[in-house]
């Protein structure tokens, strides 16, 4: 890594989070559209610093994220998802771009890469491929060139700086790819109508004879699946979640303030339990950042940790989301109403891939460790 000059050790990355989520609050029913995206408040992350402070202290960054950081990037991850869910998931992709780089990539990709990074360039990780027409690396290093699509990728058009999956054609091995981006170039978002997350501007990404050069690919060929960091990840879009849980829980506290029925008990006892449900999200998240920013957890035993972290944190949003809607009744459900469209973009966003499979898989990693349970997630010592 490069050695720049030390970071401004007043930063407070946190409170620039809660400068951005304010006014991303404010913003965020304005972006509420097919073609929406949260463009003033991405600005907002690149002038407070947030695009930058993930970057390792070793390159001009704050670390944002690295062993000493990971529970600061867990509440900044929480603030900004609790101003705006689509702003969240697309910060979420641009803090794992800057990882997997800071991971992966070589000294000169650090150098050039983390620039574009502090020049104020959002980074995203577009992975999904529709069936038959995935991405492929074609050509010889001096000829390479793409072919295929991504999609469901978050930020498309907005994106600059694309990190990618693509099979290399031949032994179709997986190779990691930093591709640039103009604004605007080779998106394609007409099949995004969801029923939220509508500003998160999802949509699909033709590369085909987008022209490469070697330094593009990042680390080794199937690099991107190495474990525990390619599934114990998922605990960074779990804090965005958890901000968005906790938007909605604020939207139904409010309501019962609002329209003097926080008295009734049974208002009172379905809130108690929102309190829980939030609160154990949080607890969870907060042991699934430590632990893989400790490193002490086998890769097995930490994927596991970190899958019962998201299913946990899925669980505790749907147990909120429905006890808020049965507080506050039909008016939850009008647009304008605080609770409409956040409780929308939290449903959405809270459909993560293959919640069987992780839970699943985290029992049986359970099911043949030894000992007792409660030193499941202790690890093997310093």
């Amino acid at each position: 890594m490069d050695q720049r000059t030390p970071p401004d050790l007043a930063y407070d990355a946190v409170a620039a989070a809660r400068a951005v989520a304010q006014m991303a609050a404010i913003r965020a029913d304005g972006q509420d559209r097919d073609d929406g995206f949260p463009t003033e408040d991405v600005a907002d992350l690149h002038r407070l610093g947030l695009l930058s402070a993930p970057v390792p202290v070793g390159c001009g960054g704050l670390g944002l994220g690295e062993e000493t950081g990971a529970a600061k990037l867990a509440e900044v991850l929480r603030l900004v998802g609790y101003g705006s869910l689509a702003l969240g998931r697309v910060y979420e992709g641009h803090v794992n771009a800057l990882q997997l780089i800071a991971r992966h990539g070589d000294a000169a990709q650090h150098r050039r890469l983390f620039a574009d990074a502090r020049a104020g360039h959002l980074f995203g990780v577009w992975a999904t491929e529709p069936p038959g027409n995935g991405l492929v690396c074609c050509g010889a290093d001096s000829d390479m060139r793409l072919r295929g699509v991504k999609v469901f990728a978050s930020g498309a058009g907005h994106v600059t700086r694309a990190l990618v999956t693509a099979r290399r054609d031949g032994d179709g091995m997986t190779l990691m790819l930093v591709v640039p981006l103009a604004r605007g170039e080779r998106a394609d978002l007409s099949s995004w109508h969801a029923h939220g997350m509508r500003a998160s501007a999802t949509g699909s990404v033709d590369f085909s004879g987008l022209a490469l050069d070697p330094g593009d690919i990042l680390g080794a060929p199937d690099s991107y699946f190495g474990q525990p960091g390619f599934s114990g990840g998922a605990w960074r879009f779990a804090a965005v979640q958890l901000g968005g849980i906790e938007a909605v829980f604020d939207a139904w506290r409010g309501h019962l303030d609002r329209t003097g029925r926080g008295e009734d008990p049974h208002q009172l006892a379905r809130l108690g339990d929102g309190a829980m449900a939030v609160e154990g999200a949080r607890l969870w998240i907060a042991r699934g950042a430590a632990a893989m920013a400790e490193g002490r957890l086998a890769p097995a035993r930490a994927v596991a940790l970190v899958n019962l972290v998201r299913l946990a944190v899925e669980r505790a949003g749907l147990d909120v989301l429905q006890l808020a809607q049965r507080s506050v009744g039909l008016q939850g459900f009008l647009r304008g109403h605080p609770l409409e469209r956040l409780s929308r973009d939290l449903a959405t966003y809270l459909r993560q891939p293959a919640p069987d499979g992780a839970l699943v898989g985290a029992a049986a990693e359970i099911l043949k460790a030894g000992g007792m349970v409660g030193d499941l997630w202790k690890g093997e010592g310093p």
